[in-house]
């Protein structure tokens, strides 16, 4: 299950309270020093919205390893030093289902479709200033930035919000809020586990 949406929108939230294992795709992010980082159009801010930022291949190969393994390494990020501090293993076992989260899920909807490894794609959407109040209390919280970044940088999506949305509903993900994302999962869970007693049985 591919989970987006913008920054702030709850898509944490909503994978913890599915109940289900979760692969954080924010995790797959690139490098600070990495020269290949896209740049804020008329700054020298780094875009860490632009999907440039982050590396899809080896995100893809994770969610590919876990379908097949029940298990995948996984870098350990950290937003307020952009850099990969480490690396554990995540193990989901034989769990039907898991959630892949992160603002960039929507990029591999196509590629995970064709590789026989999606589930379903969901988009959460919210009000501009409801994920603007979330993201900057947030990011404020765990330090992931400086303040004056993280108010240009929200200001810049609080605009952008329904772009990005449609963005991600054109590359095959469902919009959709909390609750029905809550039902989704849940029901995409249930469905999958009686398939897998069929065809154990």
């Amino acid at each position: 299950m591919l989970l987006c949406g913008p920054s702030g929108s709850g898509k944490s939230l909503v994978a913890a309270r599915s109940g289900l294992p979760v692969l954080r795709l924010d995790d797959f992010y690139k490098e600070g020093d990495d020269p290949t980082l896209p740049l804020v159009a008329g700054s020298s801010d780094i875009d860490w919205d632009h999907p440039g930022s982050w590396d899809a291949e080896v995100a893809v190969e994770a969610i590919a390893r876990l379908c097949a393994t029940g298990s995948t390494p996984v870098p350990v990020y950290d937003l307020s030093l952009s850099a990969r501090t480490g690396e554990e293993t995540l193990h989901i076992g034989r769990t039907p289902l898991f959630i892949a989260e992160g603002i960039f899920a929507a990029e591999i909807v196509e590629r995970c479709r064709e590789r026989g490894l999606l589930a379903d794609a969901l988009c959460l959407r919210r009000g501009a200033f409801t994920t603007f109040r979330r993201r900057f209390l947030r990011d404020l919280r765990e330090g992931r930035k400086s303040v004056p970044f993280l108010l240009r940088r929200g200001w810049r999506l609080m605009r952008s919000e329904r772009s990005i949305v449609s963005r991600q509903v054109a590359l095959g993900a469902h919009p959709c809020d909390r609750d029905e994302a809550l039902g989704r999962l849940a029901a995409a869970a249930a469905g999958r586990r009686a398939r897998e007693q069929r065809t154990a049985a």
